[in-house]
């Protein structure tokens, strides 16, 4: 199995956003994945920067795979164009994370992979994407072990098994569902067209608690996520049996480093968990076909 760095998620500033990629490419990840995949008003790098960043990254670290991630909710023509760009860029491979981009790569008979937003349930939506183009696919957040586990059992008896990659969301708040509102901007009693990029407050996004003070949900502008982080580290030997071929990790504001250095323990088969790794408040029921809110152990 190998590692990844999913797309970053939330709103940092461009310094951070720098800071942060650099100090990745001292970390065991085999594959990155850059770009905007939740606002277009993010705009701390632009389409021409991300880019550029992904060319730096490859320079520096050429066994690392780059690729560029798209927009989740298209709502605008500037939207648009800017999708057609990250699809037509000619030097990285594309994540899909809405069927506009799956259809401009498949227009221009592009390989391409697709993000947890792109609803695939079964092994036949998987089959019809491949045919236009799908080489590699992230389960989507709330599917369980056992429906994964059907999944890959027929890509086999398909022979489909060895044509396609499968990538988990493995760590971090789950992206649960988009919205044309901006609630980080409700928050704030500001209206989304002028929401005074209030998401830049919050690197971590906005966290909702319910009454008893239990983490319901964490507000990230448009998206709705898991106000716990899922957290399936005890889950790689499963997984690596499956036949999982790549663990995504998502970038969060603290111990980033200490959460990787723990997934690549796991995936070396060494035991312990690496100092600064918290686990109290993650979750990962979903896996186990439970509440996604619920930990099993």
């Amino acid at each position: 199995m190998k590692l990844s760095l999913g797309p970053l998620l939330y709103f940092w500033s461009f310094d951070d956003i720098q800071a942060f990629y650099q100090s990745m490419l001292e970390q065991p990840v085999d594959i990155i994945y850059l770009g905007e995949t939740v606002c277009s008003k993010r705009r701390s790098l632009n389409f021409e920067q991300w880019l550029e960043l992904a060319r730096t990254l490859k320079q520096q670290s050429p066994d690392t795979e780059i690729v560029l991630s798209t927009l989740s909710l298209i709502e605008a023509e500037s939207e648009l164009k800017t999708l057609r760009r990250y699809c037509n860029n000619g030097e990285f491979s594309v994540e899909a994370n809405d069927m506009a981009a799956v259809h401009l790569l498949s227009e221009q008979h592009v390989l391409f992979s697709t993000g947890p937003t792109i609803n695939i349930y079964n092994t036949r939506t998987l089959s019809l994407l491949h045919e236009q183009g799908l080489r590699r696919w992230v389960m989507p957040v709330e599917l369980s072990r056992n429906t994964l586990k059907e999944i890959l059992q027929e890509l086999k008896a398909s022979n489909l098994a060895d044509k396609l990659e499968t990538e988990v969301f493995s760590y971090g708040h789950m992206p649960l569902a988009l919205s044309a509102r901006c609630f980080t901007a409700r928050a704030h009693n500001l209206p989304k067209d002028q929401c005074d990029l209030k998401c830049l407050e919050y690197p971590d996004g906005l966290q909702v608690k319910s009454q008893e003070e239990q983490s319901l949900f964490t507000l990230n502008g448009i998206q709705t996520m898991s106000g716990q982080r899922n957290d399936l580290l005890d889950a790689m030997p499963e997984m690596q049996s499956m036949g999982v071929d790549i663990v995504r990790l998502s970038p969060q504001d603290m111990q980033m480093p200490e959460v990787i250095q723990a997934y690549h323990n796991a995936l070396k088969g060494k035991e312990g968990i690496t100092a600064g790794y918290a686990r109290d408040e993650n979750c990962n029921g979903y896996w186990y076909g439970e509440p996604g809110m619920y930990l099993s152990m």
